[in-house]
């Protein structure tokens, strides 16, 4: 293992307990001194062996879990986009072979949400920084289809349906949060997590709430904080993940926001703390009757699990 990553796992263990942000907006001033530097939410397991036995659920049924209440989308104001952002958007290219990318190669998926975030307001509702001196809440509960079925779960069965698939092609896939059930971790700190291993590929995992409309969505920073050259990665890596999301997933690109199922944000705390290539993805629109469907399907969730594992494959063998 090359020093600097054992350093960094090592910092990880001590001060983290996971990395990306949430699909709300709001900023406002800290409101003490562990809001500010992130300390909030239960500390993370060893990295490394935390996240083994996860394993993907069936199709949901009504009364099995808690359904927060529904969040809505919003439209990203005008922003800076990564250099020669093209008009027309080359299609990605799925590898017949994983010779040119690395063995070990780390990829970390962040499930946006987590299970237990409704029932600690005190946790999630605090203040921590979310770049370019904004701050937001912590983390939120997320949003549900309208019977009942919450995206802290769908985002959940996602990201170990994907990090199955990226295993099998010899990627070592790190997840933000160890389960499903427990609060946070704050947005900052799911940043902060893919910044510290060093990762190839960061791929924030969401449901979308919007009233009206259906779709998925590929969300890009709008500030670049790292520069021009990791913007320009992150923008392959949406092109990447959207052209296989748009051609397995069953899911058409947006109807109801940004472009052609990209869209770009300046508030969203993964996106202007991270350092490494990242995107979100808003897998769908968990208020539209069909895309619900999908999502409530075991086979729809490995549809879409297989369509961002594939696009993350098809970036990191030509980058």
């Amino acid at each position: 293992m090359p020093p600097r990553h054992a350093a960094a796992i090592a910092l990880a263990l001590v001060t983290l307990s996971a990395a990306a942000g949430c699909s709300t907006r709001g900023s406002g001033p800290p409101v003490a001194d562990q809001a500010a530097a992130g300390g909030l939410g239960r500390p993370a397991p060893a990295l490394g062996t935390a996240h083994a036995g996860a394993t993907p659920g069936g199709d949901w049924r009504p009364g099995t879990r808690h359904s927060p209440a529904p969040r809505r989308s919003r439209s990203t104001p005008a922003g800076q986009a990564p250099a020669g952002r093209p008009t027309t958007r080359p299609r990605a290219q799925l590898p017949g072979t994983t010779a040119a990318i690395p063995r070990g190669t780390i990829v970390v998926l962040d499930p946006g949400h987590n299970g237990a975030n409704a029932a600690h307001p005190e946790i999630i509702n605090q203040l921590v920084p979310s770049g370019f001196g904004q701050y937001k809440a912590c983390n939120t509960t997320g949003t549900a289809t309208a019977t009942g079925y919450p995206e802290h779960a769908y985002n959940w069965d996602v990201a170990v349906r994907a990090r199955a698939i990226l295993a099998q092609r010899g990627i070592t896939v790190l997840l933000t949060r160890p389960d499903d059930s427990g609060v946070g971790p704050c947005v900052n700190r799911r940043a902060a997590f893919g910044n510290a291993h060093h990762a190839a590929v960061v791929v924030a995992i969401h449901a979308d709430g919007h009233i009206g409309g259906h779709g998925f969505h590929v969300i890009e920073a709008s500030r670049w904080p790292a520069g021009a050259a990791v913007a320009a990665a992150s923008h392959r890596l949406a092109v990447a993940v959207h052209d296989r999301f748009a051609a397995e997933s069953g899911f058409v690109p947006s109807t109801y926001i940004g472009s052609g199922g990209y869209d770009r944000r300046s508030d969203l705390a993964g996106l202007n703390l991270s350092v490494e290539p990242t995107i979100f993805i808003e897998c769908g629109n968990m208020r539209d009757s069909g895309d619900a469907a999908r999502m409530l399907s075991a086979t729809g969730r490995q549809r879409a699990a297989r369509a961002i594992a594939d696009g993350i494959l098809g970036y990191l063998a030509t980058r």
